[in-house]
């Protein structure tokens, strides 16, 4: 049998552009294409069209089933499979597929997060096809990307306030690009490209390790003799099995249509990086929740074991997934493009200001948006940014603004060439923007780099509030605008956005974000440092917030309280089980080879003794003293979990839960963990009924 090609690989389980325009009579084609572009609505005719066509190349892929694919508010996907069977009353079944089927499915939505959108017992929800990102089979079933909403309308997932959120960012990016003189556009798409971090490490090691399979990262664990400080894992040979791995991963991905483009070893050893080409948003998120489902399916195939939480490792770098986020319109300008004269590039320079002004007047609702209990580990240590949000905009861009913010004219010097000694080697131009690795958002070239998600997040989040924001600002410079004469309209938007740096340069940075200065010149600045998620989840149902997402439809004040309680529940909760699993794993594992090593120890100082009185064992006898003292520690640390979890469960109220989960439990866990790690680091492994980190983060070959 002839390979296939990659081309003729990509794509190739999913109902894409191509097959539908092969498969769909014209009039249908036309009228899905229309509802993907203007996102207008499909009647129930053309769904009927689509659906049977989308059954037969599904069934011709080796599909049984259909499924309603959305994204709860659990942070996961969910799918409910039912058959493409009909039985007959001759006792034969056939196979069908309608447009009401494809268009609404109906699951049980009582055990999803609600937040108190609904009772209990109000099990109804809906799910809606969501055509502007396209079905695809995986596992013999079809997969369509859906909407899940409550019986009573409110949005339960992430899909459906996204959608929102780009629809209200191009309505008012189009009523300005309109203003400024391009009639021609009719809609403007965000994009987005989601680096994803993630470690593996051997799956027969990973079952062995309670806190990793309950809670995703290591709760105990001395550290290994040797970290990432020889700098020696970024960028380096992929070892076989990882390179074998990205290998299959590679080619599951290009099935289902995820342009998965760029791989490599990421600084902590046993730690990667995939990265896609942009695509529109929607299309993106969907992507990245497929990609992180088909990692660990991936990875289980080769032995191993895909960790994609924030922080699984102490002591080494934790893994975030950066968010490269831009603009462009229907007629394939991109609005971030700086052009080569970029001081008078009116698009770029009116779009680049609302973007600032947005990240700065809306900074702490970015920052809720990245807030988890993995994410917490994470941020402000030296391998991530710190809570503080700024913006990094590079030397040419900063002179650019500074020329606004003093009215002067700015002067383009073109590339600069960088001779690299050798004759051999080419002039490489040097690129303007440069890369500022402590900067929670970094304009990087022709988009925004946001570098504060966490791994596991949903990209939806931070994109909703980006979207947002950015609508928001637009909208006002509209309203600023739209009754200027056109001969004055050029001094009116330099005008306007002198006033919008004023107010708002101070979000802009371009140093190193992990300095003490800098968190002092922050706080001189009045830009805020939400360090935890319960002391950033308030903002989320400030008065500003409201206004915001309820004037451009995105989130009602109801379904802002109810992700309020869903996040902070979803904190305590993870808290909660990690203080549960910490302790059961030292009272069960830890404790028996610990009191195993110092029964081994006390014998073989009771038998030199018999055999040699005078011998002081002063080598065994240090062991046991220090483990002895550890244990005293360790026994006062544990007593002192359980209490404070115990009280923790009983507080009602969600913040004051999330709050006393984070100020006093996390504080008992890193008081717990200090004893046991400096125990670990002196018992001998055979005694551990665990891998060490140095087995975790070295045994792959």
């Amino acid at each position: 049998m002839a390979v296939k090609s990659i081309p003729e690989e990509y794509g190739s389980l999913v109902f894409n552009d191509r097959v539908m325009h092969e498969r769909l009579p014209k009039d249908v084609y036309k009228a899905v294409r229309k509802c993907i572009e203007n996102g207008t609505h499909l009647d129930l005719e053309v769904a009927n069209s689509v659906a049977a066509a989308m059954k037969s190349w599904a069934i011709e892929l080796g599909a049984t089933h259909y499924t309603h694919w959305f994204q709860p508010m659990t942070g996961l996907t969910a799918e409910k499979h039912d058959s493409f069977i009909t039985p007959q009353e001759d006792g034969t079944v056939i196979m069908e597929f309608s447009g009401k089927e494809l268009v609404m499915g109906e699951p049980d939505a009582s055990s999803f997060p609600s937040g108190g959108l609904r009772a209990t017992f109000e099990a109804r929800g809906y799910t809606a096809w969501d055509p502007s990102s396209p079905a695809f089979v995986k596992d013999g079933t079809l997969y369509i990307p859906t909407a899940f909403i409550s019986y009573g309308g409110q949005k339960l997932d992430k899909k459906t306030p996204l959608l929102s959120s780009i629809e209200a960012l191009s309505d008012e990016a189009v009523k300005m690009l309109h203003l400024l003189g391009h009639p021609e556009v009719t809609r403007v798409n965000t994009t987005i490209g989601s680096e994803q971090e993630y470690f593996l490490i051997d799956k027969d090691m990973y079952m062995k390790r309670k806190d990793l399979l309950l809670t995703g990262r290591t709760l105990i664990g001395a550290p290994a003799p040797k970290g990432q400080e020889m700098e020696d894992h970024y960028f380096g040979v992929l070892k076989p099995k990882v390179s074998e791995f990205m290998h299959d991963l590679d080619e599951e991905l290009w099935k289902l249509g995820v342009p998965a483009k760029t791989k490599h070893n990421e600084v902590a050893p046993s730690q990667h990086e995939l990265a896609p080409v942009f695509e529109k948003a929607n299309i993106a998120v969907d992507h990245n929740q497929l990609t992180m489902e088909v990692m660990k399916r991936v990875a289980d195939r080769h032995h191993l074991a895909c960790l994609l939480h924030e922080k699984p490792f102490e002591g080494v770098n934790g893994s975030g997934k950066h968010n490269n986020w831009s603009l462009s319109t229907n007629t394939g300008k991109n609005l971030l493009d700086p052009g080569k004269d970029l001081g008078n590039n009116t698009v770029f320079l009116v779009f680049l200001v609302a973007i600032i002004s947005a990240v700065d007047e809306y900074a702490d609702l970015l920052r809720v948006s990245v807030a988890t209990a993995g994410n917490d580990h994470r941020l402000g240590a030296n391998e991530a940014p710190p809570a503080i949000i700024s913006i990094f905009v590079g030397e040419e861009l900063e002179a650019v603004l500074k020329a606004i913010d003093d009215g002067t004219e700015f002067v383009t010097e073109g590339k600069k060439q960088m001779g690299l000694g050798p004759q051999v080697l080419p002039h490489i131009t040097k690129d303007t923007t440069d890369r500022n690795r402590t900067s929670p958002f970094a304009f990087t070239g022709n988009k925004f780099e946001f570098r504060m998600p966490g791994s596991s997040l949903s990209c939806a989040d931070p994109s909703i509030v980006l979207n947002t924001a950015v609508a928001e600002e637009l909208s006002r410079m509209y309203d600023k605008l739209k009754d200027v004469p056109q001969d004055q309209l050029d001094e009116e938007i330099r005008k306007l956005l002198k006033e919008m740096l004023d107010s708002h340069k101070r979000i802009l940075f371009n140093g190193n974000g992990y300095t003490d200065e800098w968190v002092a010149e922050a706080k001189r600045r009045g830009l805020d440092n939400l360090k935890s998620l319960p002391e950033a989840m308030p903002r989320l149902v400030s008065k500003k917030s409201i206004e915001l997402f309820g004037k451009h439809k995105v989130f009602t004040e109801e379904e802002l309280n109810s992700r309020y309680e869903i996040f902070l529940e979803n904190y305590t909760k993870t808290i909660h089980i990690e203080s549960l699993t910490m302790q059961e794993m030292v009272r069960k594992d830890f404790t028996n080879g610990l009191v195993k090593y110092m029964k081994d120890i006390t014998d073989e100082v009771i038998k030199k003794k018999q055999f040699m009185p005078e011998m002081k064992c002063t080598y065994e006898r240090q062991i046991l003293s220090t483990l002895e003292n550890t244990s005293e520690k360790m026994a006062v640390s544990l007593d002192k979990l359980e209490a404070d979890t115990q009280t923790a469960e009983k507080e009602t109220d969600a913040l004051r839960a999330a709050t006393y989960y984070h100020d006093t439990i996390l504080a008992d866990m890193d008081e717990l963990r200090a004893s046991v790690d400096a125990a670990e680091a002196i018992i001998p492994e055979g005694y551990l009924p665990y891998p060490t980190y140095g087995e975790l983060l070295f045994a792959l070959r």
